[in-house]
């Protein structure tokens, strides 16, 4: 798959230089913007097949340890409570932290970026993401837990706000397909953790530090494809269009000539500065961003919690948490293709919404006899969120913008989310079932379909914030 999706604009092309003049004082012909290639700081270089093949395996990897630092802990929930003594508010506090680190830590993703270049970012995430899972079930206490979990999450905020922005950059006539396999990859990782994590704590001896430690095995792997990306420190133009490779457009073409003169590329039309937060869709973008991952999260908490109180075992219910988080397997590479071909994304919103719907109403009449039916519905639901990175590409028309608006909404969007999970919790130990909680993700669902319409509308955030 990653070798027909890179065969289109990553062919390793052969350069010929003209650098010499046809008369003397005539400047010498503009070098035409070569199909496969980049330009950095210090120039030119060669970007081939392979290289643009190793960068969608990072991609895809980075994309597969994004969640089970997640669904991992929520498929063992009730054995990591029993273990560290944690009443069932405190239960709630646990799952609202991916939330506030996302908030927190992914807000400096865009500075960061700009200081070291994303690939070293995302390389670092890697390492933090490894190094939290590797501690936490070691750390020894309550207070130890939330710490490294804090540590992983902070390496998962910083990917998540990068990923639309690394996609942006290298495969910006890609955008559907690669946030389709980045989305894909994401989701798989989410069901994989939420399905084998159980089989392998009881493999590993039935307790529960190994089975959420054994995670930090893929985190490892993870580091190695970002490793020759770390020294590319170029980061989006703030004022160029983001283009193709193979583009050939006139400023593509005098930014890589200056490149090869070994000086900055001259910009011809400075824009002024992109006030994100006058944006009418950045706002409702953000807003739909946090309520899906309100909903997401609580599912990735306390969904398996859910089912094993209904009677439902323990594997089983890591089984319908997996299948909850794999239909994003094939949803989120035929998603955001089809919401790219849409000029407004709305009817996809509303789709998903209305599965939310009939899968949180199954959940509170029926939970344990229809089971796999609501798991499918509320997997479909979930797929808001490739829905989401995809209208984060679509709705700006720079890197620059692409970068600052993924910030903006995902930091917001996030912080929007934290009261969900631990407003779960405590719903759940006063009422004593899980009726109440039921009823806030369904009451949730009406405003995150009103947004996500408005959010998709077809219009950019340059048209609205550059005031």
């Amino acid at each position: 798959m990653m070798g027909l999706m890179a065969s289109d604009e990553t062919r390793t092309e052969t350069r010929t230089e003209t650098s010499k003049s046809t008369h003397p004082g005539e400047p010498a012909p503009r070098a035409a913007r070569v199909p496969g290639e980049v330009p950095t700081e210090t120039g030119t270089r060669a970007w081939t097949a392979w290289t643009t093949r190793l960068l969608i395996l990072g991609i895809v990897l980075a994309a597969l340890n994004l969640r089970p630092a997640i669904t991992s802990l929520g498929a063992l929930l009730e054995e990591v409570r029993d273990g560290l003594g944690m009443s069932g508010s405190v239960a709630g506090l646990l799952t609202s932290v991916p939330p506030l680190c996302f908030a927190v830590f992914g807000v400096t993703a865009p500075r960061l970026a700009r200081r070291f270049g994303p690939g070293a970012v995302v390389c670092a995430g890697m390492a933090a993401i490894t190094a939290g899972l590797l501690i936490r079930p070691y750390a020894g206490g309550t207070a130890g837990f939330l710490a490294a979990t804090a540590l992983a999450l902070m390496g998962i905020a910083v990917s998540n706000v990068l990923m639309p922005v690394i996609v942006k950059r290298y495969f910006p006539d890609r955008v559907g397909s690669m946030t389709g396999l980045y989305s894909m990859a994401l989701a798989f990782g989410t069901s994989i953790a939420a399905a084998a994590t159980v089989p392998m704590t009881n493999a590993l001896g039935g307790h529960w530090q190994p089975g959420l430690a054994v995670w930090a095995a893929v985190g490892a792997v993870a580091i190695l494809p970002w490793i020759p990306f770390v020294r590319d420190r170029k980061a989006p133009s703030a004022t160029a269009p983001a283009r193709s490779a193979a583009d050939g457009g006139e400023a593509a073409g005098a930014e890589t000539t200056a490149a090869r003169a070994g000086r900055p590329a001259e910009r011809t039309a400075e824009q002024p500065p992109l006030r994100i937060t006058r944006s009418r869709t950045a706002w409702a973008l953000a807003v739909f961003f946090g309520l899906q991952a309100t909903a997401a999260y609580i599912t990735m908490g306390w969904m398996a919690q859910i089912f094993r109180d209904s009677g439902v075992s323990a594997g089983t219910a890591g089984l319908l948490l997996a299948v909850i988080m794999v239909m994003g397997v094939p949803l989120a590479f035929v998603i955001p293709r089809v919401a790219t071909r849409l000029p407004q994304q709305g009817p996809i919103v509303l789709v998903l919404g209305v599965c939310g719907l009939a899968g949180y109403a199954g959940l509170y009449f029926a939970p344990a006899g229809g089971a796999w039916a609501w798991a499918l519905l509320l997997g479909v639901s979930n797929c808001a969120f490739p829905l989401a990175l995809t209208m984060v590409g679509m709705r700006a028309r720079t890197g620059a913008g692409v970068a600052q608006l993924s910030a903006f909404a995902q930091s917001t969007g996030y912080l929007i989310s934290i009261p969900g999970p631990l407003l779960v919790g405590v719903l759940y130990q006063h009422s004593g079932g899980w009726g109440l909680p039921i009823a806030l993700m369904s009451a949730l669902m009406v405003p995150q379909i009103v947004v996500g319409v408005l959010a998709g509308r077809d219009r950019t955030v340059e048209e609205e914030a550059v005031r």
